[in-house]
């Protein structure tokens, strides 16, 4: 609800003033009594019911009608966004070497799906307007959630990814042409696929190279990002004691498959080290695809003045009947 013209309101201040004065003396009696004590208990008595009664009628009168003069609405507004035409699906693998932690959070070290996973929430909550699919792959792809508008829910699945919720293995082949024939179909001006891995193709029956010409065919790019640190990193093991202990473990990703592939689909690779460069490669990624959106709003006001005024007269008529009456 909203007021037109607001500033007539402020003429209902004006309202307890007349109260005041109103108050201050009744209307003078005018009937003549033989005795001057009942002339001074009349004359000290003020005003009768009837008349306080109608002034106070007159008073709810004006405040309606200052009311309709403020213009109150009602109104119905409706916001349409369409989405910006771009499909997007992010490949994270979910391979035991995940677990390695030469990543940090907070100054902590974790493992590496940990830092993925809140990195790429903000790069959802950076792109409101796009359809955003998640696809988690190890010996083989698996569909988390399909593109949707619903981002809220993508951040549950997102949230649910676990080491090893597959079998293990890194099917990046594979995953390229899972996320390939998902977006294959999409009417949008563009399609990505963001793929993130920490190791080398050993799994799958599709060649990286093969699924990214396939990609290519079909217009869609695939950005390639390589996850952990150059050498080795610590990867938590168990013993024969059932103890989690870390050791140092060679980090290999294929780096030259992941260039090649982005290459084809017109897109580019990227290694991320740490935690700070993981992010900026997101923020890259986002900038370069940038996103536009179509905002439409529409609002309807419905007049209630009318009942103000309505309200006015009815209470007019009572304090006209009112000021009729007969004494008792």
């Amino acid at each position: 609800m909203r007021f037109l013209h607001p500033e007539f309101l402020w003429l209902l201040t004006l309202l307890p003033l007349l109260a005041f004065f109103y108050g201050r003396r009744g209307v003078g009696p005018s009937l003549v009594f033989s005795s001057t004590s009942i002339a001074a208990s009349v004359a000290a008595a003020g005003k009768v019911r009837p008349g306080r009664l109608s002034f106070f009628l007159r008073l709810g009168v004006l405040s309606l009608l200052i009311f309709a003069l403020a213009r109150p609405q009602q109104g119905n507004s409706t916001t349409e966004i369409e989405a910006s035409g771009i499909d997007i699906l992010l490949a994270v693998d979910v391979s035991g070497s995940m677990e390695a932690m030469d990543f940090t959070l907070g100054g902590k070290p974790v493992n590496r799906l940990e830092v993925v996973k809140k990195v790429v929430a903000e790069f959802i909550k950076q792109r409101p307007n796009d359809r955003i699919g998640l696809l988690a792959f190890g010996g083989r792809p698996y569909m988390v959630s399909p593109l949707t508008l619903d981002h809220d829910w993508l951040q549950k699945r997102l949230g649910s990814l676990k080491i090893g919720m597959v079998e293990d293995g890194t099917a990046i082949g594979s995953a390229i042409g899972s996320g390939t024939n998902r977006l294959r179909d999409r009417k949008s001006k563009s399609r990505l696929l963001i793929l993130l891995t920490d190791g080398m193709n050993n799994a799958g029956r599709i060649p990286p190279l093969i699924a990214a010409e396939a990609a290519e065919t079909l217009k869609i790019k695939v950005y390639t990002i390589g996850a952990g640190t150059r050498g080795e990193a610590p990867i938590p093991v168990t013993n024969q004691f059932g103890q989690r202990q870390l050791m140092r473990a060679k980090v290999d990703i294929d780096e030259k498959t992941l260039t090649e592939v982005a290459e084809i689909t017109g897109a580019r690779y990227f290694r991320a080290t740490d935690t700070a460069s993981l992010a900026k490669i997101y923020e890259e990624i986002n900038s370069m695809e940038t996103t536009t959106r179509t905002i439409k709003n529409f609002e309807h006001y419905r007049e209630l003045f009318p009942f103000f005024v309505l309200g006015a007269l009815i209470l007019l008529g009572f304090a006209l009947y009112n000021s009729r009456r007969k004494l008792p």
